[in-house]
């Protein structure tokens, strides 16, 4: 006896609940489009240069934008690079504002240019210290 009453205590409680959410839907139509957030998205993943959830163009835009650097372009594909070559990326980066690299790194990526590797360690210091 005290199970059936249970059951039917539950069964009443979700078809009362079920009733206020299809009413609270009715009478509020807008909060529908509300974007859900998914806590275990808000932290960074750790698998690329920059951490694409600070760059507003991979959020906004897959368009690439060029700061003027639209002679590294001949360096898609490419993972190695010579000391010259390497340097050229680092002209372009020490030339911009601390706020454009992570845009640029984003650009490269999107360009399919790989950063040299004797220049990521200085990327990542310069996003860094631009988040905090």
């Amino acid at each position: 006896m005290f199970i059936t009453i249970v059951i039917t205590a539950i069964l009443v409680l979700g078809c009362v609940a079920a009733l206020a959410q299809w009413w609270h839907q009715r009478r509020h139509p807008e909060e529908k489009d509300v974007p859900q957030v998914n806590p275990f998205e808000m932290e960074c993943c750790g698998q690329h240069e920059v951490c694409e959830k600070e760059s507003l163009l991979a959020a906004i835009s897959r368009d690439i934008v060029y700061y003027n650097d639209e002679e590294l372009d001949r360096f898609r594909g490419k993972s190695t690079y010579s000391e010259e070559e390497t340097e050229e990326f680092r002209e372009v980066l020490y030339t911009m504002r601390s706020d454009e690299v992570a845009g640029w790194v984003r650009s490269l990526q999107l360009r399919q240019i790989n950063i040299p590797d004797e220049i990521k360690d200085e990327v990542f210091l310069i996003v860094g210290e631009r988040r905090q």
